[in-house]
């Protein structure tokens, strides 16, 4: 397949979403949520391949941008199905959702207790069974050791960023919290003197 036709059927994928669906995660009979979906850019290949894909953001011209590639995409898809929420409150019912992803927002939350509030509500509407495709910046690879901590988990990365992190202790917690198990290995990848990226794909065991 052409470059620009591998372009036009993912778009600005996320690199490990992408390996997810490679894998054969994703089927088309569950209902997927992007929670923090931003203009889309990890729905393109649900929405050109018919996936039940939802998603939520908090800025509106994102999610007006959202809908627009969506019908552009497939005239008759329900624009209805990206919404502006926070990902603290989303509109859905429990156990809505086969699949939750969040991709890169995480990392934004001011407090631990932010943190908590995002991830409570992402395990309220994932069904038992579901899918947890979780990617953020975390503390692995040495990257803390030249970053200070500014309060609340949150730190000065050396690419000038500030972050939340999630470190060995958060994950424990969060995990135990919700009964995650390991699809995968968890991986971090450290871009050097910037920042380490984590990839985690859970299971909601019960």
């Amino acid at each position: 397949m052409e470059i620009n036709k591998l372009n036009e059927l993912f778009g600005n994928i996320d690199i490990y979403l992408l390996d997810q669906i490679l894998k054969g995660r994703f089927t088309k009979e569950m209902k997927i949520l992007d929670a923090g979906c931003g203009e889309g850019r990890n729905c393109i290949y649900f929405l050109n391949q018919n996936y039940q894909i939802f998603g939520v953001d908090s800025n509106p011209i994102a999610i007006q941008m959202a809908r627009i590639y969506a019908q552009t995409i497939n005239p008759t898809f329900d624009v209805q199905r990206f919404q502006v929420a926070t990902v603290q409150d989303m509109p859905f019912h429990k156990g809505a959702f086969d699949v939750v992803i969040s991709s890169a927002v995480l990392h934004f939350a001011k407090s631990e207790a932010q943190f908590f509030e995002m991830i409570d509500e992402m395990m309220r509407i994932l069904k038992p069974g579901g899918i947890f495709f979780l990617r953020m910046t975390t503390g692995f690879g040495g990257i803390l050791a030249n970053s200070p901590e500014l309060g609340n988990g949150v730190y000065l990365l050396p690419d000038d960023s500030e972050r939340f992190i999630l470190t060995p202790t958060l994950i424990e917690k969060l995990t135990k919290k919700h009964h995650l198990g390991n699809l995968e290995s968890p991986k971090s990848v450290l871009i050097h003197d910037q920042r380490a990226m984590g990839v985690f794909v859970w299971k909601k065991l019960d």
